[in-house]
């Protein structure tokens, strides 16, 4: 079957097979929680929010699920973040085979951007990278919190949360997520930094590292790729930054000390980025501190990563393609270097869909919530569904309260919403790359 399968379906298949064994899992194994089992509905939500990397919930993973069950979640977590294909050809090294040509394509992710290093070196640097980061997460996290939690009591709790982190799920075993640890600085900043870290992609890393590091020298430069990425990293996150401290320093941020106030809104311009955890209440956030959060997931962290979102190379690209227009470019550029049209149409594509889609979400969750005699306000319908969709896992704290429909939805959107871009990418791929035989006549239309 699996050779019957085209790459982007069999990148489907993989997600939907993890998501239904987690189901049947949660449902059936009682040791996995505390009190009454979870219902169908609510152990596909989980599993599939766990799988998705996402982090919405609607029971508390702290207090419901065992050790066992958090280990369980954590496992699905690590899984999806990395990709069933990447852990699949990583295991049938070490058993001494060799995975397919394409297996080993599909797991590598943009092998294209690294023809110097071999795929099967990409894949098991990936899971090297995975290793070493949320190792180093997990030990300085099990620093800060030992003294306050007790030696033994500090070291599942983080490991959990550096695996989470950088899968950029924004599961918790705390009820309130980071919001007791508000006035730690420093564990704001361990969580921010494997955030963005495994928002970079690996790619990415790859390169870094073949870069400085092992001072390769096929590789004399960064890519464009790569730049583009740190570049409207930086940008989205230090630009937003004051913007978040200018929003709420005298609202959720009043009580907070100077140092409190400036690594909260820090990290409030992080965790958008798909990572899903909150120091705050969102709900009592403002409106502006909502809107901009709400654009930020949309954006999301980069290709090639455990993180969700239309990605910010496609939102980069599409401010290139804005910004060469204005200039009378005929082509966008980025360091000293031209992007390809086929490119241009793929980002663009890709945020049409995106758009669309999570218009539409809005449109049927309002109609299910209005049905169901449901009270939100608008934006905690947008923010719900833009956070699904896009793998985030904010809330304003309404996901506990869906009712079962708006629960289907929502499932939906967040298995879309990791694997549906990287399918539509793949696909547009292969659609614009086929040349036809002719063309139809052109035509022009006003535009503006």
């Amino acid at each position: 079957m699996r050779r019957g399968l085209a790459p982007a379906e069999l990148f489907i298949v993989s997600f939907l097979g993890l998501i239904l064994f987690g189901t049947l899992v949660l449902r059936f194994v009682p040791a996995l929680y505390r009190g009454d089992g979870l219902g169908w509905t609510d152990a596909l939500f989980t599993a599939t929010s766990a799988v998705c990397v996402t982090g919405l919930i609607v029971v508390d993973t702290g207090t419901y699920f065992t050790p066992l069950g958090q280990a369980f979640i954590l496992l699905l977590i690590q899984l999806g973040g990395l990709g069933m294909l990447v852990l699949t050809s990583v295991i049938i090294t070490a058993l001494g085979g060799r995975p397919s040509l394409r297996t080993e394509s599909l797991a590598a992710g943009a092998r294209h951007m690294l023809p110097q290093v071999p795929a099967r070196k990409i894949i098991l640097d990936v899971v090297r990278f995975t290793a070493l980061f949320e190792g180093l997460g997990a030990l300085a996290l099990y620093a800060l919190w030992a003294p306050r939690m007790g030696w033994f009591e500090a070291i599942w709790p983080a490991i959990f949360h550096s695996v989470s982190a950088f899968c950029n799920a924004g599961f918790s075993t705390n009820t309130t997520s980071l919001v007791e640890f508000q006035n730690s600085p420093g564990t704001i900043v361990i969580i921010s930094l494997m955030v963005i870290i495994g928002g970079l992609g690996f790619i990415t890393l790859e390169e870094i590292y073949q870069r400085y590091l092992r001072r390769n020298r096929a590789l004399n430069r960064l890519s464009a790729h790569s730049k583009l990425v740190l570049v409207t990293s930086g940008v989205l996150i230090f630009g937003a930054w004051p913007m978040f401290a200018l929003f709420e320093w005298t609202g959720v941020l009043a009580d907070m000390t100077l140092l409190d106030k400036l690594t909260n809104s820090f990290f409030l311009s992080v965790t958008p980025r798909t990572a899903g955890f909150n120091s705050i209440d969102y709900g009592t956030a403002s409106d502006s501190t909502n809107f901009l959060t709400i654009i930020l997931m949309m954006i999301g962290g980069s290709p090639g990563s455990t993180a969700g979102g239309m990605k910010t190379t496609t939102f980069a690209l599409l401010g290139l393609l804005a910004w060469s227009r204005l200039r009378s470019q005929p082509t966008p550029t980025f360091a000293n270097r031209s992007i390809p049209s086929e490119t241009i149409q793929r980002a663009t594509g890709l945020f049409v869909i995106a758009t669309g889609m999570v218009v539409a979400s809005v449109f049927v969750l309002a109609f299910i919530g209005d049905t169901y005699g449901a009270t939100e306000d608008f934006i905690v319908r947008l923010f719900e569904s833009v956070s699904a969709f896009n793998t985030v896992g904010l809330s304003m704290g309404v996901t506990a309260e869906l009712s079962v429909p708006s629960r289907w939805v929502v499932v939906v959107l967040m298995f879309a919403g990791r694997t549906g871009p990287l399918s539509i990418a793949a696909a547009l791929v292969v659609r614009l790359s086929r040349g036809g035989r002719y063309r139809l006549a052109y035509e022009d239309v006003v535009v503006g």
